[in-house]
């Protein structure tokens, strides 16, 4: 299985660098160390402590992590590895030069050695839900250990790793120690051949929701400066084809509140200008963010084209949605938003985080919609209510609170071996 693998990783060679190649034509980021991923380029580290996190999402994630390691380990170093653009940007705008940064590589035998070859790391950290057989492989033939941090799969994904199951349990055979976001994940690891004695359930460290200070007083500030005294929703991290859907409501919202604002943020920072053009093609007053100007009463939708400010957005905000969940990409972090006291709203489509959905859904903590109409309606019920607004704010807030806890039990995981690590 391991070589039918390996021979169809080569096989997609030429294919996955004509992609690569056709996306950095719209979006030049896609070129930046473009070597890194086919195993060249890398910073020449001797040991590091290396977290490897997919994109914005899992790099915002990781973030309480990344700087409770750091206190407690300040004389190590640190890599943190990324697949998409955005995510390198979001690593840079947080932690500048102090950490190291590259691309992971593609799943080639020998960029994954070259990669392990560079940077030497005496402990891995993957966010959430990656599973790379050669580079898990390239940790366990080294003896560095690797832990599946908030490690989650979905029921979905199931059914397809299965089809590879002898690939996916040895995989997981190289003393992988998992710490699961729910014990429905855990479960759902062991399923595929993981060891109970290496399978954890430690929380999901989302909870654990890192806020920028005087986070609250900026976004006050901004809507004082930007938006003025209107109603404010935000609708953020969406995708293609959820905007059609989300202007259509705010239409509808429009003619019982005229001056409602709509805060648009797009989920990936190259859809920002075609979703720019989509809104005036709607006929919509927009405002980009990036325009730096004040929003008049012909405004009716403000792009948020900036990356790292959906924080400073939820702040200025009344109601929240939270993309990805209108379409069927899965859906994207509710925690954020309710860690500001907002009431949520979501589409139906929330597999990727789905005990989450459900455990904000089973506590009135969340509203989940399906189309326009049931979107415009829940807002206008909420703005028209702002007690209930704020009760459902609330219980978010309430639930996020009482979930806290996993980054502090994750640190007790791992404080042993990577004080042992250490010593590699």
């Amino acid at each position: 299985m391991r070589f039918f693998y390996n021979f169809l990783t080569y096989l997609l060679l030429i294919p996955y660098t004509g992609y690569w190649l056709i996306r950095g034509l719209g979006n030049r980021s896609y070129y930046d160390r473009l070597g890194q991923r086919f195993g060249v380029g890398f910073p020449i580290l001797d040991g590091c402590i290396w977290i490897h996190a997919v994109s914005v999402g899992e790099v915002q994630a990781s973030l309480p992590l990344i700087s409770a390691l750091r206190k407690r380990f300040p004389d190590r170093k640190f890599l943190v590895t990324t697949v998409t653009p955005t995510g390198a940007a979001r690593v840079r705008a947080v932690f500048g030069d102090s950490i190291h940064h590259c691309y992971i590589p593609f799943e080639f035998p020998g960029a994954v050695r070259r990669f392990f070859r560079s940077v030497k790391p005496e402990a891995a950290l993957i966010m959430e839900t990656e599973i790379w057989p050669n580079l898990y492989r390239g940790c366990g033939v080294r003896d560095i250990p690797l832990i599946l941090v908030s490690a989650r799969i979905s029921p979905r994904s199931i059914p397809g790793y299965r089809k590879l199951l002898p690939l996916i349990r040895e995989t997981l055979s190289h003393g992988i120690i998992i710490a699961a976001q729910s014990q429905s994940d855990a479960d759902r690891f062991l399923s595929l051949g993981a060891g109970l004695e290496r399978t954890w359930v430690t929380g999901n460290i989302k909870f654990d929701v890192d806020l920028p200070p005087q986070i609250k007083e900026q976004g006050a500030q901004l809507r004082i400066e930007l938006i003025g005294d209107r109603p404010v929703w935000i609708a953020a991290s969406t995708h293609e084809g959820e905007e059609q859907i989300l202007l259509d409501a705010h239409r509808i919202l429009l003619e019982r509140y005229p001056d409602l604002l709509l805060v648009l943020v797009p989920r990936h920072p190259q859809r920002f200008p075609e979703v720019r053009e989509f809104v005036v093609k709607s006929g919509f007053g927009v405002v980009s963010r990036t325009d730096g100007v004040t929003c008049n009463a012909s405004t009716a939708v403000l792009l948020g084209d900036t990356m790292g400010e959906v924080p400073l957005f939820y702040a200025a905000s009344d109601i929240a949605f939270v993309g990805g969940s209108l379409v069927p990409v899965g859906g994207h972090n509710i925690l954020e938003p309710a860690a500001q006291g907002l009431p949520v709203i979501t589409g139906p489509h929330l597999f990727n985080a789905q005990d989450i959905a459900d455990m904000f859904a089973d506590r009135r903590a969340s509203l989940v919609v399906n189309d326009k109409k049931e979107l415009a309606n829940a807002i206008a019920d909420l703005l028209d209510h702002p007690d209930k607004a704020a009760e459902f704010g609330q219980r978010g807030l309430e639930l996020l609170q009482q979930n806290k806890g996993a980054l502090a039990r994750l640190m007790v995981l791992l404080e042993p071996i990577l004080g042992k690590a250490s010593s590699f």
